[in-house]
């Protein structure tokens, strides 16, 4: 069984706990532990879960993820107003190769999955992005996977997987279950121009650092569809992590990266949250903490929400283009929108009815000024191919 490779919490960690508050999140958690052995998955909405597996780093790790020190400051916040009950794995070790790894996470997470329980990954490499994609093999056929990340991580063609070039793994390895792939927060100049060609050819999407950060709330919509959210925490300012040189000055900031962790958790798709190559500085491991709170706070503001003319908490909009008939549903409830996409996608949501994709309002303002969204587009290509 892949749990017997999770080691328990460290006792720095445990030690630290009984120093605490009794609402602090360390008091409030389920934890592994030597002498208790593995917490029981009834009930929980979260496991956390740390990995250190970091031979496939492109950029070698001069030292191990200290994911003990993570725990503490982790431990040290307070509860939010929360439903939901935490449970803490433990590490998964380096195993005898990569692969072996690899097949110990995936397992992990599937087994999560099937126990309706979010993993939340705490990665040394981003590479493990891989095999917690590989986890919905047996659960889901059409796997939408967003990474928030200066970099698209294609790699060079022939290039071994690497914490570089894991996507190029994920687009080409059989079985293929990826539908739809976005980026929030690329920047240009660490991305060739044939990878930028590649995400168009391919329908997927990219949202540029700066067009996030001009708007936040652009980031919503992408991770509403999302099942996968893959974080880089390279994709943070060195200023705001205490990064090594290989972060760079440019990137989200604390307040950013945390609002987006919220979205991501109040997305009722989200099912896997990964945080990857964040380094051991103080500054890094509070924010990283920071960020996880912020997940687990949206996951208790989640609503399922399924847009439809005969409920009441809709509105419908019929709006004619010259070459299309957009239909847009916006929630009196939340103020979200979608855009209906035709029924070519209904192979894929297996149901024989259009495809629902979260947009903006400022989607619906575009089509209204005869300007399809781009999104609506890409989606709409996507079903033909």
């Amino acid at each position: 069984m892949a749990f017997d490779f999770l080691l328990p919490v460290d006792d720095m960690a445990l030690a630290h706990c009984e120093l605490l508050p009794q609402q602090s999140l360390g008091r409030n958690i389920n934890k592994h532990t030597e002498k208790n052995g593995l917490p029981v998955l009834a009930n929980a909405s979260f496991a956390l879960m740390g990995v250190l597996e970091s031979r496939n780093a492109f950029e070698k790790k001069s030292e191990r993820l200290d994911t003990t020190e993570i725990r503490i400051q982790l431990y040290k916040l307070m509860m939010g107003n929360w439903n939901s009950v935490l449970v803490d794995l433990g590490d998964v070790e380096e195993g005898e190769s990569v692969e072996d790894t690899y097949f110990v996470v995936k397992e992990i997470v599937a087994e999560l999955l099937e126990e309706n329980v979010i993993p939340i990954i705490i990665g040394a490499t981003q590479d493990i992005t891989y095999p917690t994609y590989r986890a919905f093999d047996k659960i889901k056929d059409m796997v939408n996977l967003v990474s928030i990340d200066s970099r698209f991580d294609f790699g060079a063609d022939e290039e071994l997987i690497s914490s570089h070039s894991y996507m190029s793994k994920i687009i080409t390895d059989k079985p293929n279950n990826l539908f739809n792939f976005s980026n929030i927060g690329y920047q240009s100049y660490f991305n060739a121009q044939e990878e930028i060609d590649l995400m168009d050819r391919l329908f997927f999407d990219a949202y540029r650092l700066g067009e996030i950060t001009s708007d936040i709330s652009l980031a919503e919509p992408v991770l509403r569809n999302a099942h996968i959210v893959s974080l880089d925490a390279r994709a943070i300012k060195a200023g705001e992590i205490g990064g090594s040189k290989n972060f760079s000055p440019n990137g989200f900031n604390g307040r950013e990266i945390c609002a987006i962790a919220r979205y991501a958790g109040m997305s009722d798709n989200v099912a896997i949250f990964g945080i990857y190559e964040s380094e051991n500085t103080i500054q890094s491991m509070q924010l990283i903490s920071q960020i996880i709170w912020y997940f687990i706070e949206g996951f208790n503001f989640r609503i399922k929400e399924i847009p439809s003319a005969k409920s009441k908490d809709f509105n419908k909009f019929n709006v004619p283009t010259e070459t299309e008939q957009l239909i847009f549903y916006k929630s009196l409830l939340t103020e979200r929108w979608w855009v209906e996409i035709p029924s070519i996608l209904s192979s894929h949501n297996k149901i024989n009815s259009p495809a629902l994709l979260p947009c903006t309002e400022q989607d619906y303002l575009d089509a209204c000024d005869q300007n399809i969204p781009e999104r609506w587009f890409k989606a709409y290509k996507k079903g033909f191919n």
